[in-house]
């Protein structure tokens, strides 16, 4: 892949589907930024996304939000800025980032888990907080107050629950369907509390738009910066689609999932492009801080393992 041809397929992705700076800071924080110890002084920041369009200007009234929403703190040395990932911000970088390069492997055992609000136990901001959260952790709302799935984590329920100040104030379950009685099998209930059509598009486009990508890369390696450009682009394309996956089991996915494919890929790309990344990442942040500390191990985990 000669870097005329990698430049071409960078400025036309970016041409066509430029992404938010806010969402852009958010992406880089979670797969480059995070690995390295959560903390990045500002002028490396503007440097790393200066290949997306991303200016001074913009980057700061991004990062300056981010801060306002708890997401990262600001640290001064003299005239020098940097950002912080914010300690309860980290967990839920890391439960998302979790999702992202974990492989596919969920299987169901038959049951569901059941959460049933309890009348007037929990105020209107908590309930709403509440519902924002558990949708967005692929929660499906089966009757009004009561949220349901098949394959969910008791570890991030527990903690969903515990910072939105609900524990005690709700009903959670599991149920499983009782035997000798006549009665709709529960996966039906899949059909009922998901549509999803629009994951399924997402994950095809996100196939379409990287395929060709793949034997580029396997024909020739690209420059380091090139490689950075390319690896944040496929997670933050790729974190845009799976972020709304409601990650069920796959006993209970629709036959040729196109998730199980995007996951393949994004996989093969990623490990194509890691380590020129990494070399990229590391120049520039070390350019601000000599002591700037290289990937944690966890790193080379993602994607079933890097090394």
């Amino acid at each position: 892949m000669s870097d005329s041809t990698s430049t071409e397929w960078i400025s036309d992705f970016l041409a066509a589907d430029p992404p938010r700076s806010k969402s852009l800071v958010m992406t880089i924080f979670g797969d480059a930024i995070v690995p390295h110890g959560g903390v990045v002084w500002l002028g490396s920041l503007i440097e790393l996304l200066a290949p997306f369009g991303v200016n001074d200007r913009l980057l700061r009234t991004s990062v300056f939000r981010l801060a306002q929403e708890g997401w990262l703190g600001a640290q001064r040395d003299g005239r020098r800025s940097a950002y912080a990932i914010m300690p309860a911000a980290r967990r839920r970088f890391a439960r998302a980032y979790r999702r992202i390069y974990a492989p596919l492997a969920a299987h169901w055992d038959g049951s569901w888990t059941i959460i049933i609000g309890s009348g007037g136990n929990i105020a209107a901001a908590e309930r709403g907080a509440l519902r924002k959260e558990l949708l967005w952790e692929g929660y499906s709302v089966i009757a009004p107050g009561i949220f349901g799935h098949p394959g969910a984590d008791a570890e991030v329920l527990e903690e969903i629950l515990s910072r939105n100040g609900v524990q005690g104030k709700l009903y959670v379950c599991r149920a499983t369907e009782l035997p000798g009685v006549p009665l709709r099998p529960l996966r039906d209930m899949v059909a009922e509390g998901w549509d999803l059509s629009a994951v399924t598009r997402g994950y095809e486009q996100f196939s379409a738009q990287f395929q060709p990508l793949l034997a580029l890369l396997r024909a020739a390696p690209v420059a380091p910066e090139q490689a950075f450009v390319i690896r944040l682009l496929l997670i933050h394309a790729y974190r845009r689609v799976q972020l709304h996956d409601p990650q069920l089991p796959l006993e209970l996915l629709p036959a040729q999932w196109p998730g199980s494919a995007a996951y393949e890929l994004a996989r093969a790309l990623y490990r194509l492009v890691y380590t020129g990344a990494e070399g990229h990442l590391m120049a520039t942040l070390r350019r601000e801080d000599e002591r700037a500390a290289p990937a944690e191990e966890a790193f080379y985990q993602r994607f079933g393992g890097l090394r």
